[in-house]
């Protein structure tokens, strides 16, 4: 969870943030297995923020929801667009209407024809909608966004394109989320995503490894990775082998790219997600694929308050992506 807050001037301020561990199998594949169990995680994360805002936007895997560019005559009235989106998504969707949440949003101008605009649908099962929604209000929360994960990191990503040179223009940038289980690839070029692909390698690799080596279970093991502790062998005989696995499949999802579109080159590897954060991961990257590699921080030009640590912000930003897209969402637009 994180709140931020106008500073003035167009800038943000970090007003609180809060992690909070869902217990394990909650969440399956995207979809909420046990509601209580996740409901008492977000009313303990709402407590540790110790906030009085109550309204949130919430965000829906990115594989829980269709979305499809469209091309419609410019200067619709919104009844005629919404004519013109119900009858494109029939198309596309494979559920009846009446099963899903539609929404569509104009992008702007055809890049083929100034008599025409680029409409993008988004569409989900209404029970993936509504179990999040339920999700907020046993949390005492109202939920007033619905948006897409991938959507959400855009927003946070556009935040570090700024700090880069020439800010991104006309560069492929891959953002790598290395989650728990899966490792989500999204190549970007000027705001558009070109490429995207899911390895199966993550985090809770390294966490089996630990629980391998040191005989600890899950618990310990997730626990260790977070504080330390661990016997003088972990980083040679068990971080870095981790690290270089990670780097090596960074570098095979690189060639995935370049040998599935037309392009040849990435100027930067933004890391993101809860293990991107391992000290020296970026550097080993970097080596591996000879791309700059840089740790996502979307706070990096935000004030921040003076009850969140800037230390543990740091680290814990790359992690935050999703949810900093979100906060920016404003609730009066």
């Amino acid at each position: 969870m994180v709140e931020l807050a106008d500073a003035g001037k167009g800038s943000l301020r970090v007003e609180r943030y809060a992690i909070e561990a869902l217990p394990k199998d909650s969440i399956l594949d995207g979809n909420i297995t046990n509601l209580d169990a996740v409901v008492e995680s977000v009313q303990r994360g709402w407590k540790k923020m110790a906030t009085r805002t109550k309204n949130v936007a919430m965000a829906l895997p990115t594989a829980a929801v269709i979305t499809k560019k469209i091309v419609v005559p410019a200067g619709l009235r919104e009844e005629e667009l919404e004519v013109q989106v119900e009858t494109e998504a029939n198309q596309y969707i494979p559920f009846a209407l009446e099963e899903v949440n539609l929404d569509f949003q104009v992008i702007g101008p055809s890049p083929s024809s100034p008599e025409e605009v680029e409409v993008l649908i988004a569409a989900s099962r209404k029970e993936k909608v509504d179990d999040r929604i339920a999700v907020a209000e046993a949390s005492g929360l109202k939920a007033l966004v619905m948006d897409v994960e991938s959507y959400a990191v855009q927003s946070s990503f556009e935040l570090i394109q700024k700090q880069l040179p020439d800010e991104g223009k006309d560069q492929n940038i891959v953002l790598v989320d290395l989650g728990a289980n899966v490792m989500n690839i999204t190549v970007l070029r000027n705001d558009q995503t070109v490429y995207t692909r899911e390895q199966a390698f993550g985090g809770s690799q390294l966490t089996q490894d630990i629980m391998r080596q040191y005989g600890m279970s899950q618990e310990e093991a997730e626990a260790a990775k977070r504080s330390g502790g661990l016997p003088e062998n972990y980083e040679t005989d068990v971080l870095r082998p981790f690290m270089e696995n990670a780097a090596l499949e960074m570098q095979r999802a690189m060639q995935f790219f370049f040998t599935s579109t037309q392009y040849t080159s990435v100027e930067h590897i933004l890391l993101t997600g809860g293990s991107a954060v391992i000290p020296g991961l970026d550097e080993m990257v970097q080596g591996r694929t000879q791309i700059n590699t840089l740790v996502a921080n979307p706070f990096a030009n935000m004030a921040i308050s003076s009850r969140v640590q800037l230390k543990r912000l740091v680290a814990d930003a790359p992690s935050l992506m999703v949810a900093c897209g979100l906060a920016m969402r404003r609730f009066d637009s």
